[in-house]
């Protein structure tokens, strides 16, 4: 299997040739000449591995030189190299007799195409724009002219930039008391490196703690002379990005005025709770005596039921002439049906006082 960047030339080993030339007479020098006019060699150079970021556009090199001696048609052929060995690499597009051909059976091919107006005038160079992170792999270029031939290798890696940082601070913002920035980039391919630098005069901070994903700047002893902004920048193989962010050294409030604070309010509280409890303990009593009065009122100008009136009268008679017996005057013996009917007024009974007595002395 052939290395990235590296070039398979399509020529004979020149062992073999030379033994051939030298059996049937050819002299070395022209055996050299020969070699060389047969030589079809890609020129382009550069890195082997080309990093670049999502969006942008990539140029893969794969300029030619081709000799006199190379006179087959001329074919260029753009692929991508199967990771595994046992398997084909797959055609993204090619260039034959004058003509391009885009295979469609890759779905990022559409985004090809060459560098060059015309490939044949010795420029083979791949064009792709614009780049997502599924065109990073490993591109071959083949360039063949008969009898010569020549490839090149070259690895694409498209990554994403980190985006813009969230910078935000943990503690509060107190002289003598700790304090860490924080720095955080939510997108980005990796590996992201964070570094914390400060903008303002003063002593340069603490080297930066990179935990995981978050870049961390702490310190210790915040102090006037730590206060000032502060910037974070993140970055990675294809770009960067940064924010800025301002700490204060505020003075720490007083400690013993805020506890005396505390305990007044405190107890301002208790007392005033206390107080809307004894008021409404009184409202409640107050209450309760004056029902308590009013349900044992005696009404003095309610009158005593009518029937009353005439059982006191009778028991009163009974007391002073026990030997008399009582019957009731005025009353016919129809009048059972009227059983259950209420007893005359007392004005009406007061009528009938004196026949009552005079009946009461005839019996007797």
């Amino acid at each position: 299997m052939e290395l990235p960047g590296k070039r398979t030339r399509g020529r004979p080993k020149e062992g073999g040739v030379r033994d051939d030339m030298r059996a049937v007479g050819v002299r070395e020098e022209d055996a050299e000449d020969c070699l060389f006019e047969a030589w079809m060699q890609v020129t382009s150079t550069g890195p082997q591995t080309i990093r670049k970021a999502e969006g942008e556009g990539v140029t893969l090199g794969c300029k030619f030189n081709s000799s006199p001696s190379d006179t087959g048609e001329l074919d260029i052929e753009w692929s991508v190299v199967s990771p595994d060995s046992t398997k084909k690499d797959q055609l993204l597009m090619s260039y034959t007799s004058g003509t391009k051909y885009i295979h469609a059976n890759h779905i990022l091919a559409i985004r090809f195409n060459f560098a060059a107006a015309d490939p044949s005038v010795g420029d083979a160079s791949l064009y792709i724009a614009p780049l997502s992170p599924a065109h990073s792999a490993t591109y071959q270029c083949k360039v063949k002219k008969s009898p010569g031939v020549d490839t090149r290798k070259v690895t694409l890696v498209v990554m994403v930039k980190p985006s813009v940082p969230k910078c935000w601070v943990e503690g509060e913002e107190l002289v003598g008391e700790a304090v860490s920035l924080h720095c955080k980039s939510e997108k980005g391919s990796t590996p992201l490196s964070y570094e914390w630098r400060r903008e303002s005069e003063g002593p340069h901070p603490a080297p930066t703690t990179q935990t995981g994903v978050t870049a961390v700047l702490k310190i210790s002893n915040h102090s006037l002379s730590t206060a000032g902004t502060y910037r974070c920048e993140v970055n990675n193989a294809v770009g960067s990005q940064l924010c800025r962010i301002n700490i204060k050294a505020n003075k720490p409030p007083n400690r013993v005025g805020v506890l005396v604070g505390t305990v007044v309010g405190s107890l301002l509280f208790i007392f005033i709770v206390l107080v809307f409890i004894a008021i409404l303990y009184w409202k409640m009593s107050t209450r309760y005596r004056y029902e308590k009065e009013f349900s044992n009122e005696i009404r003095e100008d309610a009158e005593p039921p009518e029937s009353r009136l005439v059982s006191r009268y009778m028991s009163q008679s009974t007391k002073q002439h026990p030997e008399v017996t009582y019957c009731q005057v005025g009353w016919s013996e129809g009048s059972s049906s009227n059983e259950g009917r209420r007893f005359p007024p007392a004005a009406a009974m007061g009528s009938h006082q004196s026949n009552i007595t005079a009946s009461n002395v005839n019996i007797v």
